[in-house]
């Protein structure tokens, strides 16, 4: 989130994220980063992301209130268990640098981004009881339980990789749609500027360059692992959009 009360995936503008001095590795054909080669394994997932009916309709104003107000509320629930997330990445971080990286995005989620997305919900008549009364969507429990056990059984480098996607997707979807064009509707622009603005897309290659040099370091088996981490998480993301497109709730 922005200053202005924008919602978020994660600590979007709340942090500077200054340049990384070492070098990012490559090591695939061609010079090609692992990230790419992540990137290119997902590609389908992703390029179904940007033909999801609910982004479409965040990019030219025509998605359901309705919709969008569940996703605001199921948002919610998953920042919370995101913090999680960067709190055990902080403590297993390899080197002090990451570990205060990890420090600060948990706390910039948890005291500052908590709050403005209480913010933004207000504006689509949700109080924080509501957010606070939420019950996952199954999707929901089932991600963020996914990266919650990746972050705690699985090693540094698959943490990384199951991060990024969120971080990186997000990043592409707000400067795909604002390219379009901002959308009528005020709300729905806000949150196209925010997810475009350069800071957020920087905060996403920092995540990049971390898992670049953590694949470079990597034996092959923990490079698929990371690859599977990465493509899971990628899924995960496609299925968010389509859970709150269906208004997805447990049957009984």
């Amino acid at each position: 989130m922005d200053g202005h009360g924008t919602p978020g995936r994660g600590p979007a503008l709340l942090l500077s994220v200054p340049p990384d001095p070492r070098t990012v590795p490559v090591d695939g054909p061609g010079g090609e980063r692992f990230s790419a080669r992540l990137r290119r394994v997902a590609e389908p997932v992703w390029r179904a992301q940007l033909q999801h009916p609910f982004v479409r309709g965040i990019g030219d104003g025509s998605l359901d209130l309705d919709r969008f107000r569940h996703w605001v509320r199921q948002d919610y629930r998953f920042l919370i268990e995101y913090c999680r997330l960067f709190g055990l990445a902080a403590a297993r971080a390899p080197d002090l640098e990451t570990l205060a990286r990890f420090a600060d995005l948990l706390q910039a989620t948890a005291r500052t981004e908590m709050d403005l997305h209480r913010a933004y919900a207000a504006e689509f008549g949700i109080d924080a009881a509501a957010l606070e009364r939420e019950p996952m969507a199954p999707t929901t429990r089932a991600y963020t339980d996914f990266l919650v056990r990746i972050a705690a059984t699985g090693d540094f480098a698959e943490l990384a990789a199951a991060l990024l996607p969120c971080m990186w997707g997000f990043a592409e979807i707000g400067q795909t749609l604002a390219a379009r064009g901002r959308p009528a509707e005020p709300r729905y622009a806000k949150w196209v500027t925010m997810y475009a603005d350069p800071e957020f897309a920087a905060l996403a290659g920092w995540c990049r360059e971390l898992v670049d040099r953590l694949g470079a370091g990597a034996d092959g088996a923990t490079r698929e692992r990371m690859e599977e981490a990465f493509l899971t998480s990628s899924r995960y993301e496609y299925l968010f959009w389509e859970m709150a497109w269906r208004l997805e709730a447990w049957p009984v």
